[in-house]
């Protein structure tokens, strides 16, 4: 998912103008924002964008495995009180995780056989 980093954005609005399906706009501060839920992800903005605001997801994947972790320490500590507690709460998020990474893994596995069967029609 593309996203902006805001201090690169210089408010062109090009990639405004060439999103085809209108998924960005601009915040108070006039720097471009993108709607995750209308974006069908194609690039556009990312091709065009001068200033090279428009992001790769890869480069929140720091920052979203530490908000996870301070998430669940912030809950291990207001509602677990004993060493047990803690364990089986950090176990059952273990299993969340893994879950999620076994929900990834079933769509991608689907996505390449998708992208599969296309190059198996085109030639």
């Amino acid at each position: 998912m593309p996203w902006i980093k805001e201090e690169l954005c210089v408010g062109c609005e090009i990639c405004l103008v060439k999103c085809p399906v209108d998924a960005i706009g601009l915040n108070e501060a006039r720097r471009a924002v993108i709607d995750d839920d209308i974006c069908i992800r194609c690039g556009v903005c990312h091709e065009v964008c001068p200033s090279k605001a428009v992001r790769h997801d890869s480069e929140l994947i720091p920052i979203e495995v530490e908000q996870n972790i301070d998430n669940i320490q912030v809950i291990l500590k207001k509602h677990y009180l004993t060493p047990d507690e803690r364990k089986s709460y950090l176990n059952r998020m273990m299993k969340h995780f893994k879950m999620r990474q076994k929900v990834l893994l079933g769509s991608m596995e689907r996505l390449q056989g998708l992208v599969d069967e296309l190059c198996d029609k085109e030639q």
